[in-house]
């Protein structure tokens, strides 16, 4: 590829940081631009390096993963993080998810699924297994996505239906036969009409909303 995904490994534990960079050194399209001890230097490091890619662990010291998340975000908006844990029953998790979070990944996940989600994530797409959906949609706030100003149209309730299946921008528009941009810019729409911040939050809305079930995504 052309382009090199630049990812930030963010985790308390030397050990884990240097597995995953490890894990990841063989990708042709992944470089790993830096790695963080705590929230403080993760938020630091993401001001100086500009990763497109943070992998945060979220029980850190000085700052926790969930505010450093926030504070990453509100700077660097397009950056892609995904939650690095040893569960998927920490609440956190849903929090970090809330905060803007697109992707989830086990620390024991395999190789495949790290590069995976890191593409994924790195395109501005989601990555969340079934199960932690299910947890989400447990958790959402029950006005989440509930003051729309205007209704969707079809076309951006067929994209909203495929992004809530996980479909990347590049698989709508190949699915709808429509151009990658064509598919932004409804992704945008949505957005703004569901009042939501991010993808996660537009699928969760499409899950409650009856759009689209969890047997289908």
């Amino acid at each position: 590829m052309d382009i090199l995904i630049g990812v930030l490994v963010v985790d308390d534990h030397l050990v884990v940081r240097k597995g995953v960079q490890a894990l990841l050194m063989d990708a042709d399209d992944i470089t790993i631009v830096g790695e963080a001890e705590d929230g403080q230097a993760a938020v630091a490091a993401a001001r100086r390096l500009r990763p497109q890619v943070i992998l945060m662990d979220l029980k850190l010291p000085h700052l926790d993963g969930v505010e450093a998340i926030r504070a990453i975000l509100a700077e660097q908006p397009d950056v892609g993080v995904v939650v690095l844990t040893g569960t998927d029953g920490d609440e956190q998790v849903l929090a970090a998810v809330e905060a803007g979070a697109l992707g989830y990944l086990a620390k024991t996940s395999e190789r495949e699924h790290f590069l995976l989600a890191i593409r994924r994530v790195a395109r501005g797409e989601l990555w969340l297994p079934p199960r932690l959906t299910r947890k989400l949609l447990a958790h959402l706030k029950p006005n989440s996505g509930g003051g729309a100003a205007e209704p969707l149209t079809g076309r951006e309730t067929g994209v909203l239906n495929l992004l809530a299946k996980g479909r990347t921008n590049q698989q709508i528009a190949q699915e709808l036969n429509i151009a990658d941009a064509t598919v932004r810019t409804h992704v945008s729409h949505i957005l703004d009409k569901l009042g939501v911040s991010n993808r996660v939050e537009a699928a969760l809305h499409a899950l409650r909303a009856g759009v689209v079930t969890l047997e289908e995504s």
